[in-house]
């Protein structure tokens, strides 16, 4: 008689920007659970640190320049492991469904019969704004916030930089260190005026973290200058005018009349 292993969910598990103390109660259930981790490159060593120590940790990195691990593969790895009987939790930096990839490991999963759960982790793009005193979404100044992509991959669809303009939304905007200048350029060609506030967070919420805090038209220099590079996230929009330590944005409007 031949014996089938239980197929567990795979847990696509957000890691949250890098302190342990911003993990869900549900992801350090998963990972004290789990019996194998494929772990992001972003997901921080204290986060691992509280994973339950029998398990195997597989590290299957991918950083935007650098060498990284195949998606097909990890999809392959993921599948397999599921499939052994294996607790097996995805463990991503950030949250698995932004900009992540997790819409694609999903449909990978469900695609090969495995069933799948996410848990949702707190994103660099709300917590790094949010480190610095920096409120994304703040009536006073802005409808809202939209959160978008610098490198949009092979596959990906760019963002519509005179589109975001006209909304008047805070942008955050993922991987764009890289690309600033093109990024500043594309947002000035669309009328965004020159002096915007802008703000650069790099490694949120660990021991590394560094920001800088200027104006959009200044934001490449100042990356450059401060030696600031990915992980990092680009904050553009009336709202950085709050972050800790700057003139309250009511007091400058109070000013300007």
């Amino acid at each position: 008689m031949t014996m089938t292993n239980h197929i567990h969910p795979v847990s696509l598990v957000g890691a949250g920007p890098g302190d342990p103390e911003l993990l869900t109660l549900g992801a350090l259930r998963r990972l004290q659970q789990a019996d194998v981790i494929l772990a992001d490159e972003l997901a921080d060593a204290r986060v691992l640190a509280l994973a339950n120590p029998a398990a195997r940790v597989l590290n299957v990195g991918k950083r935007g320049g650098r060498p990284s691990t195949n998606q097909r593969f990890i999809h392959e790895l993921m599948i397999r492991e599921a499939r052994s009987g294996a607790r097996v939790v995805r463990l991503k930096g950030g949250d698995p469904f932004v900009f992540g990839r997790g819409g694609e490991e999903a449909d990978a999963l469900r695609e090969a019969g495995i069933p799948v759960e996410v848990v949702n982790g707190i994103t660099s793009g709300l917590a790094g704004p949010a480190s610095i005193g920096i409120p994304v979404t703040d009536r006073r100044c802005t409808p809202g916030v939209a959160l978008v992509t610098g490198h949009n991959g092979d596959a990906g669809i760019a963002p519509d930089w005179a589109a975001l303009v006209r909304s008047r939304l805070t942008l955050v905007v993922y991987m764009g260190v890289a690309r600033c200048e093109t990024i500043v350029a594309a947002l000035r060609e669309a009328g965004m005026r020159a002096d915007m506030p802008a703000a650069v967070v790099a490694a949120a919420h660990t021991p590394r973290q560094r920001q800088a805090i200027g104006c959009l038209a200044e934001l490449p220099a100042t990356i450059a200058r401060e030696g600031l590079a990915s992980p990092a996230i680009l904050v553009i929009g009336e709202v950085v005018a709050l972050a800790a330590g700057t003139e309250s944005l009511l007091e400058r409007l109070r000013v300007g009349g």
